[in-house]
């Protein structure tokens, strides 16, 4: 019996299952990716500081401290891109501004184009007044009339063209005393100038000149400064006449006493004279202020100016 109960006693296996490592999730594959976007984003920062101009960094940080200010106001630190956020630009290789580093060459090459341009016409205008300052000393010398008063005109090449000056002489006046009546002889000369002028193309600039003397008669606030005015567009009239276009005149000044030929004797008969410039055409640009010069005032007619139309 006992035999029979070894057989029938059933057999017990156990089994043991070995389990895996407790679960501790992906959560530091996220925090890698999170440092590496960092990095490329820091990168990608100091690539852009880099190539960045200091005149754009100003704009930024203008941008970032006042944006509503930058905003409003514009400006190069603030981009012209068509964003409709304000700085940066669609051009990345940009050097300057907005302006890209290929546009930077066209400009330069423009500048040289344009002074390369101007020095042409400088030479040209160069080569007319030399002709004019020739052809007007040929008249003179040739009229036996004119050639008496040679001494009263005076021609000189300036920066800012041909000027012609006729100046006074105590035995002859060019007007009456006190007035803007232009006497005979003068009337000749000024005939005589607006012929030789009537075929040239440049503008004419007229300023009249008196000495130190004040004006003691006439009607009450009238002064050298009328008068000087007065004597230069009376001048004006007689160029015309003499077939001169009036268009050519760019301006008729009366200078009074302000700029005088003789510094050291103000009342010197010199200092009355009517000076005439032939201005080149870059003196036109700065007078008129269609060129791409800044408007200054011409040499020898610079210093207290009234202007009388």
């Amino acid at each position: 019996m006992a035999s029979d109960a070894k057989k029938l006693q059933p057999i017990i296996v156990k089994k043991v299952k070995k389990g895996g490592h407790a679960a501790h999730g992906g959560a530091w594959k996220i925090a890698y990716a999170d440092f590496v976007t960092a990095m490329m984003a820091f990168f990608l920062l100091m690539w852009l500081l880099g190539s960045t101009t200091d005149g754009d960094k100003k704009g930024i940080s203008d941008f970032f401290s006042a944006p509503m200010k930058v905003a409003m106001a514009g400006g190069s630190g603030t981009g012209a891109s068509n964003s409709i956020l304000p700085g940066g630009g669609a051009d990345l290789t940009q050097m300057v501004g907005q302006a890209r580093q290929g546009d930077s060459k066209e400009l330069a090459q423009k500048k040289k184009e344009q002074e390369a341009i101007r020095a042409e016409a400088a030479k040209q205008d160069a080569k007319k007044m030399a002709a004019l300052s020739a052809k007007i000393s040929g008249i003179i010398s040739n009229n036996p009339r004119l050639a008496e008063f040679s001494s009263q005109i005076r021609l000189q090449t300036t920066p800012d063209g041909l000027q012609i000056q006729i100046v006074d002489d105590q035995k002859r006046p060019m007007f009456d005393t006190g007035s803007a009546v232009v006497k005979p002889y003068m009337r000749d000369i000024l005939r005589e100038i607006g012929t030789a002028l009537s075929g040239v193309e440049n503008k004419i600039s007229l300023d009249g000149h008196t000495d130190r003397a004040p004006y003691g008669s006439g009607e009450r606030g009238y002064s050298n400064w009328e008068l000087s005015a007065d004597r230069a567009n009376a001048s004006r009239r007689e160029l015309v006449a003499a077939g001169m276009p009036d268009d050519k005149v760019a301006r008729v000044v009366g200078l009074a006493s302000s700029i005088l030929l003789e510094p050291d004797q103000p009342l010197s008969p010199v200092n009355r004279r009517i000076s005439i410039i032939v201005m080149t055409r870059e003196a036109e640009e700065r007078l008129l202020g269609t060129g791409r010069t800044p408007v200054s005032s011409l040499s020898n007619t610079d210093a207290g100016e009234t202007a009388t139309r």
